[in-house]
Formats: C-alpha cells, sequence, structure tokens
C-alpha cells in the first residue's frame, strides 16, 4: 500500500493506492484545507486513522523547495521533514519531492483524455518535457530524455525576475516593485497574482470594478470572482486582467520551454489553467509563446497541452514511491 499526497498553498489531496503486479489501483483518497492545519503530519495522522489503512511506503509532493529530506512550504507556515512523518507513520522512509516533480512523474501517466491541445503539433520523437502549473503558486520542472526514459527534475523557476513584455506590463511591474520589492513570475501566475494583476489596473485608474463585483471577491474566493466574471464578459476589468495573466503564462511557459528546449512537450498543470481554458485556447496564449524572436521556428514544433486530471501529481507521487521501492 503506497500513501501519496500532493500538497500545496489551499488544499491537502491524499490517497492510498495498491500496487498490483507493478499497476497502480486507487483505494481512497480525501481532500483537506491546508490553511487549517498546523503541519502536514497532522493530515497525514488523521487520513490514516480515519481510512484504516497502513500503508508500507509513502511519497508527498509539496509545493517548495526540498533539501535533504526536507521542505519549507511555499504559501504555508509550515516545515515538513521526512523523518518526522516516517516515524509518525512507522514505516522506514518517506519521500519528499517537490510538487512539480510529482507532476512530472505522472505525466508518463497520461491518457488521451487527461490533457487538451493549444496547438495542432505532435512530438515526432522524445525529447526533454516541461511542467508549469499556476494555482495559489507557480511551479516549474522538467523531464529530460536521456535517449531511453525521461527523469524528472524540479526546479524553482517560478520565483525568477519577472520580464515585461510591453508598456502596460512595465507599469506592472512597478506597480508590483512597490508592493514587493522582488517582483518574481509567481506575483503574476497564481491566483494571488491575478488579484495583483487586478489591483493593478483599479489603481492606476484603468478601470472602476462594479459594486456587485467588489462584494463578490470579499464574499468569495476574489481570483475566482475575476477569472468568472472575465471569461463571462460581465466585466471589462476582468477581462483586461485575464488578458494580461493569459500573455504573461505563455511568454513564461514558452521561456521554460526554451531553457529546456522541451521539443517533447509543454504541460499546464495547477489549478488555474483547466478553469481559463476557454481564455487559454485565444491567440493570447500562444501568440506569446511563441513570440521568441529568432527561435520561433523551434516553438513552432513544440506540443502545448492543459492537464485536466486534478489527481495528477498524486498518482505522480506514488508513481515516485513505486519506483524508488523498485531501484
Amino acid at each position: 500500500m503506497i500513501l501519496a499526497g500532493d500538497i500545496g498553498g489551499t488544499h491537502a489531496r491524499l490517497a492510498v493506492f495498491d500496487v498490483t503486479q507493478g499497476r497502480l489501483q486507487l483505494v481512497t483518497s480525501s481532500t483537506f484545507p491546508s490553511q487549517q492545519f498546523a503541519g502536514l503530519d497532522d493530515i497525514v495522522v488523521q487520513f490514516v486513522k480515519a481510512v484504516g489503512i497502513q500503508p508500507t511506503q509513502a511519497c508527498f509532493g509539496i509545493a517548495g523547495p526540498v533539501t535533504n529530506g526536507r521542505v519549507e512550504a511555499s504559501n504555508l507556515p509550515w516545515i515538513v521533514e521526512a523523518a518526522k512523518l516516517a516515524q509518525e507513520l512507522k514505516i522506514s522512509a518517506v519521500e519528499l519531492i517537490n510538487d512539480l516533480e510529482a507532476t512530472g512523474w505522472g505525466i508518463g501517466a497520461l491518457s488521451s483524455s487527461d490533457a487538451v491541445p493549444l496547438n495542432n503539433v505532435v512530438s515526432k520523437e522524445p525529447g526533454n518535457q516541461a511542467v508549469i502549473a499556476a494555482g495559489t503558486g507557480l511551479g516549474e520542472g522538467g523531464l529530460y530524455w536521456d535517449g531511453a526514459r525521461h527523469h524528472v527534475f524540479a526546479s524553482e523557476g517560478g520565483h525568477c525576475d519577472f520580464a515585461p513584455l510591453d508598456d502596460l506590463q512595465l507599469d506592472l511591474v512597478e506597480y508590483l516593485r512597490k508592493r514587493y520589492g522582488h517582483v518574481s513570475y509567481e506575483r503574476v501566475l497564481s491566483g494571488p497574482g491575478l488579484v495583483n494583476v487586478f489591483d493593478f489596473l483599479r489603481d492606476t485608474g484603468k478601470g472602476t470594478p462594479p459594486d456587485w463585483l467588489i462584494a463578490e471577491m470579499a464574499e468569495h474566493d476574489a481570483a475566482a470572482a475575476i477569472s468568472r466574471s472575465g471569461l463571462a464578459g460581465k466585466c471589462s476589468m476582468c477581462e483586461q486582467a485575464l488578458e494580461i495573466f493569459a500573455a504573461i503564462f505563455g511568454a513564461e511557459a514558452g521561456n521554460l520551454a526554451l531553457k529546456l528546449k522541451a521539443t517533447g512537450g509543454v504541460f499546464l498543470a495547477g489549478g488555474i489553467a483547466p478553469k481559463i481554458l476557454p481564455k487559454l485556447t485565444t491567440p493570447t496564449f500562444m501568440d506569446a509563446f511563441l513570440n521568441k524572436g529568432r527561435l520561433r521556428r523551434l516553438m513552432e514544433i513544440i506540443p502545448v497541452h492543459v492537464i485536466m486530471n486534478d489527481q495528477l501529481a498524486l498518482l505522480g507521487a506514488a508513481r515516485c514511491a513505486l519506483f524508488e521501492a523498485s531501484a
């Protein structure tokens, strides 16, 4: 029995997988609100007690840099230690990996129904792959091709300096610099990032939000309210915020593809991409992705997909545990 976890700033998803003849079968799963717990230990103990299953292996994908079996979560006040989790679970070892690393492990198990293409490109031969995930934060990762198989690796590229594409985005950088000092891509390409873009438009006089939207943002998730209103065409400010978001998302996905030479494909993961799919299928995203000057021809042969399966990181964490056990 493998205990797998996909741990983000908003949700902590846990699942138990059975292994039959080398194949993973989901036994049970649960989702917990991350912010309501003092640490991952509390969630794991509660889940294992509730399901009544003793795992023999465990792997958790966590949003944050993992070093020597320890991670300080990027968007949670948590410090997670593999040794402590192993002690709680009464097993010999626990694997801690970055959440995008877990998603990368899951890509090998993708089915055709798990992803939606954003271009009409089919990879002609295996190559490196890239994963970029916008959610509570911005995660990035990769899979390099050694000629026989892909190897997953983590990255903290979402915290790299944000590079504006036009005068409007230059104004956005200046606005965010005064608020945060360092302006990373995560400050724009995340749930809080979309709210940052909206605040920029409001505070610089580029629009006035209607009262009903202000009330909805106060009562519910502000980023979700902005994206819903923008997609429905109910608020011009929300539409503009989504336009800016999609352009920057496309540009950074293209940056990652270039850095990894990801001819095997770019995969958009995380909670936001599936929710704004109608916007990502407009020219805005792909135009920014392709706009890499002399390297445009390289960009044109890279497949780009949106991952629709929100359980992929869970499956990936389980696959990692299975692989590590057999290595």
